[in-house]
């Protein structure tokens, strides 16, 4: 169609719908299937033609024009696609493209170029664009299938974008799982370590849960189970850090009660937030005098399987670390057989529901599980998923929160 003469479709406002648009045409159809469109451009005849072919060509789309990038700025959030044209009182050329770019991450761009400026739409596409279209040489259905392919490959690149985002993410989680769940560092068949880790159902990242194991000698092994508070990759990393700061204090041979408080000290530097606080139990075994010192920092106490009977170690709580710096006092542990098991959990394990009231599973009813014949069945390396597997049937569903344990035999372990 020719093009009317200027001043024929003024708008009246700087950014208005325009009258030939389409705005509020079809007002029965569902809002999911229109396009909101931003033209941005000054010339009243050229805003003119793009209303006309929209409207010839029943296109279901709402135009809004807009005659500068400054009142463009008002609405752009708004709209599903932006329709530019780059030659602006207040832009010219890329310039005004990169800037409605930077204005707008969700709308897709469709460039307008005169025929002696096509080489710009090119470049145009290569800056950021979805499409570019040529003054003079669109009709109503092929401006119109443009501007719906731009709104859709913008769409498939954002989800391409977030696709690339969770990939990410998860090779993340991934590498910091390996740090997390570290392999035992030791040689010894006097007793068997079995470890256990899950993650919470707040999301498929790992949390802040960690543990680890550490011969020194050939009669002494090390354990620790922690928990920083927080369930994302920020406390994910500061588990690793823990983790590997523990193991490397345990290797130089620092004294017993001066590890914890140093790990401490990593902790309140490492961490990101003054409210973070972290929770660990650890144990040093004996294994020739068949006894164990057990030293915890506001971590629920392991659970000692032997004679037939359960029981919670009855070492003192101590302080959270990260709160009050204060070193945890040690329990000594006497093994009356050779044959026993001692459970480290993090709390996620017993932080559970019992029913349907608020009461939680806490140690007693970790005992109690424990305590049942039908685990007298259970292996002891399938032990802690059985458990968990209980915690969650009587919780009736996922446990809420990171799952990690340590279950070190001897004998028969029971």
């Amino acid at each position: 169609m020719t093009r009317p003469h200027r001043g024929s479709g003024s708008t009246g406002s700087p950014v208005a719908p325009y009258p030939h648009g389409g705005l509020a045409r079809h007002a029965d159809l569902p809002p999911g299937e229109r396009l909101r469109v931003l033209l941005v451009e000054d010339d009243e005849g050229d805003a003119f033609l793009v209303g006309e072919l929209l409207a010839e060509t029943n296109s279901m789309i709402d135009l809004l024009v807009a005659t500068s990038l400054r009142a463009a700025r008002e609405r752009i959030n708004d709209v599903d696609c932006v329709l530019l044209d780059l030659g602006l009182p207040d832009a010219q050329g890329l310039d005004g493209l990169r800037q409605v770019l930077e204005m707008s991450s969700g709308a897709a761009v469709c460039v307008l170029t005169g025929r002696s400026d096509e080489h710009l739409g090119v470049v145009a596409v290569a800056e950021g664009a979805q499409d570019y279209l040529v003054k003079g040489q669109v009709d109503g259905v092929l401006l119109t299938r443009a501007l719906r392919y731009a709104v859709e490959r913008k769409r498939a690149d954002e989800n391409a974008r977030r696709l690339r985002e969770v990939e990410l993410r998860q090779a993340e989680s991934a590498r910091l799982e390996r740090g997390l769940l570290p392999q035992p560092l030791m040689t010894t068949d006097q007793v068997a370590v079995h470890t256990f880790y899950r993650p919470g159902r707040h999301a498929a990242l790992i949390g802040g849960d960690f543990y680890d194991v550490v011969q020194t000698r050939p009669d002494r092994l090390d354990l620790i189970v922690g928990d920083v508070c927080g369930h994302g990759v920020d406390e994910a990393a500061l588990g690793v850090e823990l983790r590997v700061a523990w193991r490397a204090l345990v290797l130089a041979g620092v004294p017993d009660d001066e590890v914890l408080p140093a790990l401490e000290q990593v902790l309140m530097s490492e961490r990101r937030l003054q409210e973070i606080f972290a929770t660990v139990a650890t144990t040093r075994l004996d294994l020739d005098a068949n006894r164990a010192t057990v030293r915890l920092a506001g971590h629920p106490p392991p659970l000692l399987l032997s004679g037939g009977r359960v029981a919670p170690v009855p070492a003192p709580g101590g302080l959270l670390l990260g709160v009050r710096p204060r070193r945890p006092i040690a329990y000594d542990l006497e093994f009356d057989t050779d044959d026993w098991s001692l459970l480290m959990y993090t709390d996620g394990l017993i932080e559970g529901r019992v029913g349907v009231g608020n009461e939680r599973l806490d140690v007693p009813g970790l005992s109690g599980l424990l305590d049942e014949p039908a685990n007298r069945e259970v292996s002891l390396p399938a032990l802690p998923a059985w458990l968990v597997g209980r915690a969650e049937q009587i919780n009736g569903g996922p446990l809420a929160d990171d799952v990690a344990m340590l279950l070190v035999s001897r004998g028969g372990g029971r």
